[in-house]
């Protein structure tokens, strides 16, 4: 389906100071840790902001990794308005046929609103132990797994207390989350193709999984801004949004980390409070902020393990831009900050052309994993380098597939298939080839080093992908129908 674009405005017309906004984007891209993907800035319904950094683009879904949850809870919230769910049922009512396996008075008490806000009674992440117990119905293997505490006295990030709450919905309607959401919420939005990651028995995550658009995201933060209405049709009930957003179960201690003020707030219905407002955020820097006290909502994607920092950055730099009105003879500044915001590049990985005292050695050339085992990615085996009239190509083998990467002269190289890759880098000297491999459709870049001395090679996450699979599976699903 076409996407309607969202209304878009200057920002001085809607109270924004451009300064404030080009002093966000000098810091994100200033933080040596922090690479930021997209953008997306709406002040009273308006987007006054927005950019990709290229090779990312507007159109492209991304894994959204824990902003899913916030999906999934919208899901809960319109199931419960139609009256498929309630709240204080217990989970197990849901799975009647784990009623005789099931024999912990906790877990037999656990109520959807103990799931819905992690408050399982379970003081730590239990999904290794889930799977451990039941890999193929995760349900099951949760509700065998007995709660620390009684259900609703404390928190733990816990996925499958998520992905319990995406099974009842799932289970009650009869239909993927996707499925289900498309003509409640997706349509209604304006939101076009989204892709669930799946697991074994089918289900989508409901944790995480979910690749959307930047600009998905942000929809789904304006219509939680605006208590459940869009364009002035209700979607959502006011009492869900009002409930989902407000703190159910305190988090003080959630990771261990006192430092980490914007996870210390509480926590909703798929939600985290925040210092200011509330949002969904996501690994490795996906973010969906929702300002109410200054009617603005922030998406963003990225790379970074530094999410507190990308958060301080916005706290310093953004809240200070949104003033109470318009403001005036700010065109030139709003033409500025435009001009950068279409501008926005990710700098290439540095790297010399092929030396062509060595290119003879170089074409054909096959490498196999250092120390016999390729550490980060044990599937990849081997990666050869070939020339050919449009340049030369790095191959990697993994599982029989060859996944075959273009090396550009300059900048970024993108394919799209088998898998949405941009590819930068070059020669650090005559024997040692280093490639930036940025998988698209995610946060991730894997760095492929070639030896040409010991004929080796080395492949190492930036950061490392949260869903086992193959280097092919790293984009947005594609599900036969």
């Amino acid at each position: 389906m076409s996407v309607r674009p969202l209304p878009s405005s200057a920002p001085a017309d809607q109270g924004v100071d451009a300064s404030g906004v080009h002093a966000f984007l000098d810091a994100l891209e200033a933080a040596p840790d922090i690479e930021p993907h997209s953008l997306m800035i709406l002040r009273h319904g308006h987007v006054v902001a927005s950019g990709w950094w290229a090779p990312y683009t507007a159109e492209r879904p991304q894994l959204l990794y824990s902003i899913s949850k916030s999906f999934t809870g919208t899901a809960a919230g319109l199931a419960v308005a139609e009256g498929l769910i309630g709240l204080d049922d217990t989970v197990l009512s849901y799975f009647p046929e784990f009623e005789a396996d099931i024999t912990d008075p906790r877990s037999r008490a656990m109520l959807v609103r103990h799931v819905a806000s992690m408050a399982s009674g379970h003081e730590a992440e239990t999904i290794e132990q889930t799977l451990a117990l039941d890999p193929a119905e995760p349900v099951r293997g949760f509700l065998l797994l007995p709660p620390d505490r009684d259900p609703g006295t404390v928190f733990a990030y816990n996925q499958p207390t998520t992905y319990t709450l995406a099974a009842i919905v799932q289970r009650v309607t009869g239909q993927p989350l996707t499925d289900y959401l498309r003509p409640r919420l997706l349509d209604p939005l304006g939101i076009g193709d989204v892709a669930w990651l799946r697991d074994g028995s089918g289900r989508e995550l409901g944790y995480s999984g979910l690749h959307a658009t930047t600009d998905a995201v942000a929809r789904l933060g304006q219509l939680y801004l605006r208590g459940g209405v869009w364009e002035g049709e209700r979607l959502l009930p006011q009492a869900w949004v009002t409930e989902a957003t407000r703190p159910h179960i305190a988090t003080t201690d959630a990771f261990g980390e006192t430092e980490r003020n914007d996870w210390h707030q509480g926590y909703g219905f798929q939600f985290w409070k925040s210092r200011h407002g509330y949002r969904g955020d996501g690994a490795y820097g996906q973010f969906c902020l929702v300002l109410p006290e200054h009617d603005a909502v922030i998406a963003l994607t990225g790379e970074t393990v530094r999410m507190q920092q990308v958060l301080d950055f916005a706290w310093e730099h953004l809240l200070p831009a949104f003033r109470p009105a318009p403001l005036t003879g700010r065109e030139e500044q709003d033409a500025s900050l435009r001009e950068r915001l279409a501008r926005l590049a990710l700098p290439p990985a540095a790297g010399k052309s092929a030396p062509e005292e060595r290119a003879e050695d170089w074409s054909g050339a096959a490498f196999t994993p250092y120390g016999g085992v390729c550490a980060d990615q044990p599937g990849v085996t081997a990666a050869d380098v070939t020339a050919g009239p449009d340049g030369w190509t790095l191959s990697l083998t993994e599982d029989g597939d060859r996944l075959e990467l273009r090396l550009g002269a300059q900048g970024w190289t993108v394919t799209e298939e088998p898998v949405p890759t941009a590819v930068s880098g070059g020669w650090a000297d005559a024997g040692t080839l280093v490639v930036d491999v940025a998988f698209l459709e995610t946060p991730h870049h894997l760095i492929v080093t070639c030896s040409l001395a010991d004929g080796t090679f080395t492949a190492r996450w930036r950061t490392s992908p949260l869903h086992a699979g193959p280097l092919r599976t790293l984009r947005a699903p594609r599900h036969s129908v």
